[in-house]
């Protein structure tokens, strides 16, 4: 299905970073481990600490995105980053490299990718039509998941020929190439208007109130934010389990996650068909709960080719699971939010899941230091069986009207995507 010329750009400037961060998987964990000797608990905090204080940063980041046009922020969060990332490689190279750089690095990314995820969401609700979100959104999906399988075993390839930072090289300059694809984004952008010069206090929670508002979105929001912090808090506990306690090499540990992304692509391209068939309602619920029950096998994983293929079986059902909901919650979420809301409801929705990132990590983090990363896993595994119950109170309201909608502006799309008012 052809999206436009304009949508075109919006998905090569994504994927060409999606594969940058791809094969950059896992880097500044492995960096920790490989290169400072970090333990559990630093490695972890790590995860933690950069989510937590980059979800800070980009707080007030919503409204002042909301009244900003789309592209130049996103063309300035691509440089952030690609500034961020190179700082590791320069001062690896002079023997500078610190615990704290990395900490600093995780950050500012952190900030730079809500923020970016903020405007392009309203940049993509604005370039197809509302019936095509969910296409649109599926193939972001599998570009992500096509990027994880090619990533890491490269990425894994690329550390033991050329050093521990080589992928945050290759992470850093995708940033930059995405900043130039998303410039030949062509069309005029109106600069939305506010009446005040300056972000109100009050605005900082509006993502929040019309989350929490709807009935759909609050179930999910809650939802999402315990599925997300958990199984993410498990990632930097697998490294150091298997990097160190299990003894499997880093291109091993690359392909335990690069293989089982083949799911990915099953799943996001399996999205517009089960929908239809289905219901959005339906898949919501089902495959939400799906993707909740797997990770508890990640507690039984044992040292040689068994426990790789516990590990990529285990990741292979999560992975199908969450490719498969990923595109419909993304899709729902764009419909039922006003067109002047879609920035703060994004940054909020995204803030959200960096602090439950970082709240999860760090009690994980904890709880390995205490007894074993192995042990930490398990009640990650057991935690996260009790998220589906929030699926169970789902209620899809009707979709929201957008703000062109109510200033009678009929808007309509050429083959190139662009929109003109009659």
């Amino acid at each position: 299905m052809a999206l436009g010329r304009q949508f075109g750009w919006l998905w090569a400037s994504y994927a060409v970073s999606a594969y940058g961060s791809g094969l950059g998987f896992g880097a500044l964990p492995l960096i920790a481990v490989l290169v400072l000797d970090a333990g559990p608990a630093q490695v972890s905090v790590l995860a933690a600490v950069g989510p937590a204080v980059g979800a800070l940063i980009a707080l007030p980041l919503g409204p002042w995105v909301e009244f900003r046009r789309k592209r130049p922020v996103m063309i300035a969060m691509d440089l952030a980053r690609f500034a961020a990332m190179m700082s590791i490689p320069v001062a690896y190279a002079f023997g500078g490299l610190g615990f704290a750089q990395l900490l600093v690095v995780s950050a500012v990314v952190a900030a730079a990718k809500i923020a970016f995820t903020a405007a392009s969401g309203a940049c993509l609700k604005a370039l197809v039509r509302p019936e095509d979100l969910l296409v649109a959104n599926a193939r972001f999906e599998s570009t992500t998941w096509s990027s994880i399988a090619v990533g890491p075993p490269l990425g894994g390839a690329a550390i033991g020929i050329f050093g521990p930072v080589a992928t945050v090289v290759v992470d850093a300059v995708s940033y930059l190439l995405s900043a130039l694809g998303i410039t030949a984004i062509r069309g005029r952008e109106e600069c939305p208007r506010r009446t005040e010069s300056r972000v109100r206090a009050g605005e900082l929670l509006d993502g929040w109130r019309h989350i929490m508002s709807h009935p759909g979105l609050r179930a999910l929001y809650v939802n999402n934010l315990l599925v997300a912090g958990l199984i993410m808090a498990t990632e930097p506990l697998l490294a150091v389990l298997m990097l160190g306690e299990l003894g499997f090499a880093p291109w091993q540990y690359g392909l335990a996650f690069a293989a089982p992304c083949v799911g990915g692509l099953i799943g996001s391209r399996l999205a517009r068909r089960v929908v239809a068939r289905y219901g959005q309602h339906r898949i919501l619920r089902t495959v939400g709960t799906l993707r909740a029950v797997w990770l508890i096998g990640l507690a039984f994983v044992q040292p040689g080719a068994a426990g790789l293929a516990t590990v990529m079986a285990v990741e292979f059902a999560v992975i199908i699971s969450m490719s498969l909901f990923t595109p419909v919650l993304a899709a729902y979420r764009l419909e039922n939010t006003p067109d002047d809301r879609v920035a703060r409801a994004l940054s909020a929705w995204s803030i959200g899941n960096g602090l439950a990132i970082a709240v999860f990590s760090a009690l994980a983090g904890l709880l390995a230091d205490a007894t074993s990363p192995r042990t930490a896993i398990t009640v990650a595994g057991l935690l996260i069986l009790a998220s589906p119950l929030l699926l169970s109170r789902v209620q899809l309201a009707p979709r929201v009207s957008s703000a062109r909608g109510s200033r009678r502006t009929v808007a309509r799309r050429d083959r190139t995507g662009r929109r003109s008012s009659l």
